[in-house]
């Protein structure tokens, strides 16, 4: 690609290109690579709005004797851990990240996308842990087979993993949005942004097509499956494994591209 360039404009466009466009080119192709990993990362987010919300419909959700905690409700704990993360990154973590690395922010964008990948494994290792002992209350209290049951469980244990998907979202969703508007050619800003919706929704075409044949698979020889319609007879846990192994397979192949990427020089 480095010998396409050319100086002379009067010349077919299609045949040959300009320095400029040649540069613009690469630049794309450099990020192309790290968008891919953040639609992996975006597995986890599909997640909050579906299974966790499952989960805590099966669960003992009254406050006190008066007041049942709605299941979607539960999003608002993963927001606490926004504003409960914000100011710690903001005043602690980047202060001491400065006087370390010597670096203006602190955190470069890739470390920041980074660090929010592995807060989405450690989500998905919560969730398992928590789904399991789900399971282990519902076997134990015999409501294997009554999907509609309310398993004894306080339905705040699944605060946790909110909890850090919230946190994840500081690091992983802002480091994204500043990562693709920093990095893409000067004059196609708008493609940043772009980048980054198109990844959220390829991301959500991604986790239905995993839970499609994740449920395909583990359904085969009149087996329950990993996901049914009873939850209670389901191994979400499982699920759940398998995704904090996808995300961390993501986690390593990211930390080698990070190696490898070459951040677009700025003129001043």
């Amino acid at each position: 690609m480095s010998g396409s360039p050319i100086l002379n404009n009067n010349v077919n466009p299609w045949k040959l290109c300009t320095v400029t466009q040649v540069e613009e080119v690469k630049l794309i192709v450099r990020i192309f690579p790290i968008w891919l990993s953040t639609i992996v990362y975006g597995l986890m987010i599909t997640q909050a709005a579906t299974f966790f919300i499952q989960q805590a419909s099966t669960m003992d959700r009254n406050v006190g004797s008066l007041f049942i905690f709605p299941s979607g409700s539960l999003l608002a704990f993963s927001s606490a851990g926004i504003l409960i993360c914000l100011p710690i990154y903001a005043r602690v973590l980047i202060p001491c990240a400065r006087w370390f690395t010597g670096y203006e922010r602190g955190l470069t964008m890739l470390q920041r996308l980074g660090a929010g990948f592995f807060l989405s494994i450690l989500c998905m290792v919560t969730a398992a842990l928590v789904e399991r002992r789900r399971l282990e209350i519902a076997e134990e209290y015999g409501l294997l087979d009554d999907p509609t049951a309310t398993v004894p469980m306080s339905v705040f244990w699944l605060v946790p993993q909110y909890f850090i998907f919230g946190m994840s979202d500081v690091f992983a969703l802002v480091g994204e949005q500043e990562f693709f508007y920093d990095q893409v050619p000067d004059s196609m800003r708008s493609l940043g942004m772009a980048l980054f919706l198109c990844g959220n929704g390829l991301a959500s075409y991604l986790g239905n097509a995993v839970i499609s044949i994740v449920g395909v698979v583990t359904s085969r020889g009149n087996n329950t499956g990993w996901i049914a319609n009873n939850l209670n007879r389901s191994h979400l846990d499982y699920f759940y494994w398998l995704l904090a192994v996808i995300l961390a397979v993501n986690f390593v192949v990211y930390l080698f591209l990070c190696r490898c990427y070459i951040y677009k020089s700025v003129v001043h």
